[in-house]
């Protein structure tokens, strides 16, 4: 018996041990916090999904960029939109949103691929979706190699961002593939040599294969967010987390940012069928103001709002411009 009790009560203790780094490691406060970088401050724009809140997309765009004067934008390029049809390149609405922003001196971070911002995440078109996976594959990087080319020498691109978190598993999308991504970053990265961001889920991955892949990796920072079984939940994390994982893949990647943060509420079901009062009440005006304390915290030096669609809604079509006016003086402090 005490030849069999000792090493469980090692093993009991290492677990404890375990236990007690993870915790740490999740909440005990950074020096990030304590000594902050100059941070820059931009936004996810889609047009697609301005639309579906009854907006008119170009002017919630040029308002973007005239009255909160965001001058950095993550833009993607949604392939069921611009190739309805096989070999029917439609790219006038990007050319659009980049000559926009080139005129009021915005970068611009083009995200390309099948899987780019916004649901169902993959924007794959249907004469694709009923071709064998294979054939798949082909089409996607021949769409690819077609939007790199055609807006490389666009001087408001600062860098690509290829696909939207492709390594997790999330949306309407054929399961993560890190083959074909590895040869989507190659095939960028030949065509042009501007930095490469690769994204990856802030809390629910460890960062380490997508680090080795990219030049810069974005990661997602959400703090609320909807289960259909457990409901509401706020995630526990610190900052600290965030920053100590960026710490353990910093010899594998060039620089990490935030490309994705929470400033609009988790939707149960789409923000046109569910009543406002209820969005407003899991996301106020205060949780905008904490999550903006929350990520000055982390250390990192670029982030992208999640939201501006939304903030423009809640404005122009709910009579509530508190989330519009607070990012303003974000965007435009003076």
């Amino acid at each position: 018996m005490q030849k069999w009790f000792r090493p469980r009560r090692l093993i009991l203790v290492w677990i404890l041990i375990l236990i007690v780094i993870v915790i740490g490691f999740h909440t005990l406060p950074s020096r990030n916090g304590a000594n902050p970088v100059p941070q820059t401050w931009g936004v996810t724009f889609t047009a697609s999904h301005a639309q579906y809140l009854g907006l008119d997309w170009k002017k919630t765009y040029r308002e973007m960029l005239d009255d909160l004067k965001v001058r950095w934008i993550r833009l993607g390029v949604p392939w069921d939109a611009i190739e309805p049809a096989a070999g029917e390149l439609n790219l006038v609405d990007i050319r659009w949103q980049l000559d926009e922003a080139r005129k009021r001196g915005a970068r611009v971070l083009l995200v390309v691929g099948r899987k780019i911002p916004r649901w169902p995440e993959c924007h794959i078109p249907d004469w694709v979706k009923s071709l064998p996976e294979p054939e798949q594959e082909v089409q996607t990087l021949t769409m690819l190699r077609k939007v790199v080319e055609s807006f490389k020498d666009y001087p408001a691109i600062w860098a690509w961002q290829v696909e939207n978190e492709p390594l997790f598993p999330f949306g309407d999308c054929p399961s993560p593939n890190s083959s074909l991504y590895r040869q989507e970053v190659a095939l960028v990265r030949s065509l042009d040599t501007r930095p490469i961001v690769g994204t990856d889920s802030g809390e629910l991955s460890s960062w380490w294969t997508m680090s080795s892949i990219v030049d810069i990796l974005g990661v997602s920072i959400y703090r609320s967010v909807y289960h259909p079984i457990i409901g509401y939940t706020h995630y526990p994390f610190s900052p600290a987390m965030y920053a100590r994982k960026a710490w353990l893949v910093r010899g594998r990647v060039g620089r990490v940012i935030s490309s994705e943060v929470q400033m609009e509420p988790w939707s149960i079901g789409g923000f046109i069928d569910q009543p406002v009062g209820d969005q407003t009440a899991v996301f106020t005006p205060e949780d905008f103001k904490k999550n903006l304390a929350f990520i000055r915290k982390t250390g990192f030096d670029t982030f992208y709002f999640w939201g501006v669609e939304w903030w423009a809604w809640m404005k122009e079509k709910n009579n509530d411009a508190r989330y519009w006016d607070l990012a303003r003086t974000i965007f435009n402090p003076s």
